[in-house]
Parts: C-alpha cells; sequence; structure tokens
C-alpha cells in the first residue's frame, strides 16, 4: 500500500509541474493577445481554467500512479503508461503552441490529436485497472470541450 500510494504522489506531483510549466506560456499572452480574441458565445470566464485543470491534473495523476502500481515490468502497463506519457507531452505542448507561438491552428492540431491519444490511453488504463481509466473520463470531456473551443477561436479569427 506504501508504494502504491507513494507511486500515486509521484504521478500527481509530475502532473501538477507539467500543468504549472505550461502555465508558463499560457500567463505571458492571457491578459494581452488573448484578450484580444474573438471567441466563442461558450467560452468560460478565465478564471475557470485553473481550478479545473488542477483537479484534471490530479486525478491524471491518481489514475497514473494507480496504473503504475500495477508493475512497469508488465507490458501492459508498459503500454499505458507511454500512451500517458505522450498524451502528457502533447498536453504541454498546446500552450506553448496556442498561448507561446499565439498559433490556434497549430494548438488545434496538436489538441486533436491529444483527444485521438486519450481514447487510446483510457483504452490501455481500463486493460490494467478500470478505476484509473474511469479517473480519465472527465479529462477528455475537458478535451472535447477545449478542442471545440479552440476550433471557435480559429475559426472567428
Amino acid at each position: 500500500m506504501k508504494i502504491k500510494l507513494f507511486r500515486i504522489g509521484i504521478a500527481v506531483v509530475l502532473c501538477l509541474l507539467i500543468g504549472f510549466l505550461s502555465s508558463i506560456a499560457t500567463k505571458t499572452s492571457i491578459d494581452t493577445w488573448y484578450q484580444t480574441l474573438n471567441k466563442p458565445s461558450f467560452t468560460p470566464p478565465n478564471w475557470l481554467f485553473g481550478p479545473v485543470w488542477a483537479i484534471l491534473y490530479i486525478m491524471m495523476g491518481v489514475a497514473a500512479g494507480i496504473v503504475w502500481s500495477k508493475g512497469f515490468y508488465h507490458k501492459w502497463v508498459k503500454i499505458a503508461l507511454y500512451h500517458f506519457g505522450f498524451q502528457l507531452l502533447l498536453n504541454a505542448a498546446w500552450s506553448i503552441f496556442f498561448f507561446g507561438l499565439q498559433n490556434p491552428l497549430i494548438a488545434l492540431l496538436d489538441i486533436i490529436a491529444l483527444f485521438i491519444l486519450l481514447f487510446f490511453t483510457i483504452r490501455w488504463f481500463k486493460v490494467v485497472n478500470k478505476t484509473a481509466a474511469y479517473l480519465l473520463i472527465p479529462y477528455i470531456a475537458w478535451v472535447a470541450f477545449a478542442t471545440a473551443l479552440n476550433f471557435g477561436i480559429w475559426r472567428l479569427n
């Protein structure tokens, strides 16, 4: 049990660290460039993104930690965590593309790839542990919403 909690803790810290690093790119443009963009009517207020992402990163970390606790020596665990790691990189890249480079089109292509990869990640997590897979459902739902939002911003600008 201690090893499981330790691995969950490490995974949560890693996910929150990725979120923190992504926020650096976001902060560079959120009060300037982003304010000038035309946005869809369903755009939530800016203050909502931080708490939602914090909760999602924690849930992602718990899910990854649960999978990792099954033993990295296992083939399915490795495949699941490789998918998870790659989607985490795409997640971080989105902030760099959208806010850092101020390029909604490249960000849109990235988030579409992220959304597709999340389906595979959830599938592999489900093979290892159903609870871990279910913990990613709010994340994929939010990414679907963010994809629609990103598309709307790209289309309007």
